[in-house]
């Protein structure tokens, strides 16, 4: 993940506090989405990388083990750690601000989301939906006929190219005949 530029790099103060806030005015739901993705990604590396930890580490089992090392070890666990801890805070923030913002949105119940047909269904869900049938066999029907009809321009586009490789192939033979 990427972080945003220091007010000291480069930049007057003021600049960089005003397009922070016009960044934060931007920041829509989809936007939050992706951040929110990236976050997930996040926490699973670290969580990769602490198990990777933790199988390298021995354990205490009477043998003799360097205590710089295993404190050196159990340090970079801690900070994995921490880090995680403030990844599972970001994205429980990104979580309520993708809520807050779509709070006022209607839920779409899945069943309108999926086309199927139901046999129970009323008469008016029954011609809805075989109307959709309908409308979906002409669509396949005219894709078909647009396939067909594609597949015979290429077949044409392939016995020209053919005729043309074969004249050349005769011409370049005469020249050399000739030469």
């Amino acid at each position: 993940m990427s972080t945003p530029p220091l007010a000291g790099a480069g930049m007057p103060p003021g600049a960089f506090s005003g397009t922070q806030a016009q960044a934060a005015r931007e920041v829509n739901t989809a936007s939050l989405c992706r951040i929110g993705q990236e976050t997930v990604q996040d926490i699973v590396f670290r969580t990769m990388e602490i198990f990777q930890l933790l199988r390298n580490m021995q354990l205490p089992n009477g043998v003799t083990y360097h205590t710089g090392t295993y404190q050196d070890r159990l340090g970079k666990l801690q900070e994995h750690l921490r880090q995680l801890s403030v990844l599972f805070r970001k994205l429980r923030l990104v979580y309520d601000k993708c809520n807050e913002n779509c709070a006022g949105l209607d839920p779409v119940p899945i069943e309108q989301l999926i086309p199927y047909v139901e046999e129970d269904g009323s008469k008016h869900d029954d011609r809805g939906a075989a109307s959709q049938l309908r409308f979906a066999s002409e669509e396949r029907r005219e894709i078909m006929e647009v396939n067909k009809k594609l597949k015979q321009k290429n077949q044409q586009l392939k016995q020209i190219m053919d005729q043309l490789r074969n004249l050349i192939w005769d011409i370049n033979a005469m020249l050399a005949m000739r030469n």
